[in-house]
């Protein structure tokens, strides 16, 4: 007698259909459904314990007044969101800029011709110096030191010399990033191109720098989170980007809710951008699981 679906699985042992058992996969939904479900009714039961016990402390009613204040938040609302514009165009301008210094700097520290020394050295000096100085320091030194020089054709905007500021700053590390995407190309992948006939140039175009990317998505992610967030370090200079706003407004009401209302814009745009570069490990570990490469 042949066994129900007998043909299906010798064929699966012969290696030409994979087999599927149909009660493995049901077992898997419910278990799936189970385990969000338990999941769900834990981060609720947390989060109600967690608002129970803050609410029921001492000073929650002058920490909801100060912090929390519905009529504070409508008030400010509307302004700081209009404020929160301008830290978005810096992010939007810098963020390309970030990339072609990034990546040029890091073509520029592997390039092996002695006549190409002295570009080698000024990409390193490069490196270490805006790596190893904060950010805010450099956004000040730039931001107030440059249009002090009144050099002649240099703007004079603060604005203009705290996203050059960003750029140099994050440049650095992206070219780190880059760097270490290039590196993790296996020579191999070279040698092949370059037996193929291959320049050069065409290899790092073709072969080297389209792996190199795509390994260090998910860093270059990060770092962009990071950069939307440090956009506000641009009020040191004196532009009414959403912290100043919110420092403006809570110094006139003595109230800090309109803290509180910035950091949920930026909260706003920074979760949809972590969960995407969530979503971009994890299609590379499934398609590194998988074996493929495209």
């Amino acid at each position: 007698m042949t066994e129900p679906g007998g043909d299906t699985v010798a064929a699966a042992r012969a290696g030409s259909t994979p087999y599927v058992d149909p009660a493995r996969v049901r077992y898997r939904k419910r278990k799936s459904l189970r385990d969000a479900a338990i999941g769900m009714i834990s981060l609720i039961v947390t989060a109600t314990v967690v608002t129970v016990v803050i609410v029921r402390t001492p000073g929650w009613s002058a920490v909801q007044e100060t912090f929390f204040s519905p009529e504070a938040f409508a008030e400010s609302f509307p302004g700081l969101l209009d404020a929160f514009w301008l830290n978005i165009r810096i992010f939007l301008i810098a963020e390309p800029l970030i990339l072609i210094v990034g990546l040029t700097v890091a073509l520029v520290r592997r390039l092996r011709s002695p006549i190409f020394l002295p570009l080698r050295i000024v990409a390193t000096v490069y490196v270490d110096i805006f790596r190893g100085v904060p950010t805010l320091l450099v956004i000040l030194l730039l931001g107030f030191g440059v249009p002090a020089l009144q050099l002649q054709g240099a703007p004079d905007d603060v604005l203009v010399w705290g996203v050059v500021a960003l750029v140099l700053s994050y440049g650095a590390y992206v070219a780190e990033v880059f760097r270490a995407g290039i590196d993790s190309v296996h020579p191999s992948q070279q040698m092949a191109a370059r037996s193929l006939g291959l320049t050069s140039w065409q290899t790092n175009r073709y072969v080297v720098l389209p792996q190199a990317v795509r390994n260090v998505t998910p860093p270059l992610l990060n770092d962009f989170i990071s950069l939307q967030k440090d956009t506000a370090l641009v009020s040191v200079l004196g532009p009414i980007e959403l912290l100043r706003r919110a420092q403006i407004d809570a110094s006139f009401t003595f109230n800090y809710t309109p803290y509180v209302a910035a950091a949920a814009l930026f909260i706003a745009l920074t979760i949809p951008m972590s969960r995407f570069t969530d979503w971009v490990q994890a299609r590379q570990r499934r398609r590194r699981g998988a074996g493929t490469d495209s």
